[in-house]
C-alpha cells in the first residue's frame, strides 16, 4: 500500500490524483479501481474527477460516499437519472433493482434507454452505464422484482434506499422493509408536470398515510404520463437528499414534503 501511495503522490497535482494515475496504480499493484480510490481518499488524496465536489463535499465526506452502499429500487425514469448521479457523485456501491426490460414507450424520458437497448434488462443497462462513466463505482445489478418477502435480502448492507418506483403497492412494501431494517428511504414520485419528494426515517409512516387509499395500480402517472424533464428534476432532488444523509450535512425533507409544479413553476414545502 505504501508503494501504491508513493506512486500516486508522484503523479498527483497537489492532492489531486489524475484518472490515468489511478488506472495505472490499479494495474501496477493488482488492485481494483474501487480499492485504489478508497486508499487515495483514506490518505486525504482526492481523485481529480471529484475536484468540483470539494467546494461542498470535503475529502473526508467523499470517503464516506465511497464507503456507502445505496439501493435504487427501479431503473426507469427516475432510477436511470438517480444511478447516473450517484455514480458521478462517487457513491461506492449502488444496488440497482428492477425486473423489467426497456420498451419503446420508455424512450421519451428514461436516461438508460435507447432504440438499440429495447428488450434489454434495465438493470443490465445500468451496469454498463456505470462501468462507462465511473469504473471506480461498483454497481450490483439485480433483475428482480422487489417485495416484502425478498426486500431485506436485496437491501442487505445498504445505508439507505431510494424510491424510483411507479407502483404504489411495491412502494409501500419498500417503506415497510426499510422500517424493518432501520434505514431511511428517500421517496420521489412523478406524474406529468408534477412531482413530490421527501425522506422517511425509521418509525415514520408518512408514505403509508399518503397512499392509504391508493394501494393498487401505478398512481397519477398512469393518466398524466411523464415528459423527459420531470424525472430528471425529481431524481436530482432525491440524490441531493441521499447525499445529505450519507455525509451528515444540511436538513433533509423529514416530516415535510416538497411539491413540484413545473407547469406553473411553483415549489411548495408542506408539513407531513
Amino acid at each position: 500500500m505504501n508503494e501504491l501511495l508513493e506512486f500516486v503522490r508522484g503523479q498527483a497535482k497537489g492532492d489531486l490524483v489524475p484518472w490515468e494515475a489511478q488506472e495505472e496504480a490499479a494495474r501496477r499493484f493488482g488492485r481494483s479501481l474501487a480499492q485504489v480510490e478508497g486508499l487515495l481518499l483514506e490518505a486525504q488524496l482526492l481523485p481529480a474527477r471529484y475536484q468540483r465536489n470539494r467546494q461542498g463535499i470535503s475529502t473526508a465526506q467523499q470517503l464516506r460516499l465511497h464507503r456507502a452502499r445505496v439501493a435504487v429500487i427501479g431503473c426507469g425514469g427516475l432510477g436511470g437519472y438517480i444511478i447516473e448521479e450517484l455514480a458521478r457523485l462517487g457513491v461506492g456501491t449502488i444496488v440497482a433493482i428492477d425486473p423489467d426490460v426497456f420498451e419503446e414507450h420508455n424512450l421519451n424520458r428514461q436516461l438508460l434507454s435507447a432504440p438499440a437497448r429495447l428488450g434489454q434488462a434495465k438493470s443490465e443497462a445500468a451496469l454498463a452505464r456505470v462501468a462507462e462513466i465511473n469504473p471506480a463505482v461498483t454497481l450490483v445489478a439485480l433483475q428482480q422484482a422487489f417485495g416484502r418477502d425478498n426486500g431485506a435480502e436485496l437491501l442487505q448492507g445498504c445505508a439507505l434506499a431510494i424510491d424510483a418506483l411507479d407502483n404504489i403497492r411495491v412502494r409501500l412494501e419498500l417503506a415497510e422493509v426499510c422500517d424493518r431494517l432501520a434505514i431511511p428511504m428517500v421517496h420521489g414520485a412523478i406524474a406529468g408536470w408534477y412531482g413530490q419528494v421527501f425522506t422517511q426515517f425509521p418509525g415514520e409512516d408518512h408514505l403509508q398515510r399518503i397512499y392509504a387509499h391508493g394501494v393498487d395500480g401505478k398512481g397519477a402517472e398512469k393518466t398524466l404520463g411523464n415528459p423527459s424533464f420531470t424525472p430528471a428534476l425529481v431524481a436530482s432532488l432525491e440524490v441531493a437528499e441521499a447525499c445529505k444523509i450519507l455525509i451528515g450535512v444540511g436538513e433533509p425533507l423529514r416530516g415535510r414534503k416538497l411539491i413540484i409544479d413545473l407547469l406553473d413553476m411553483e415549489l411548495q414545502v408542506v408539513p407531513l
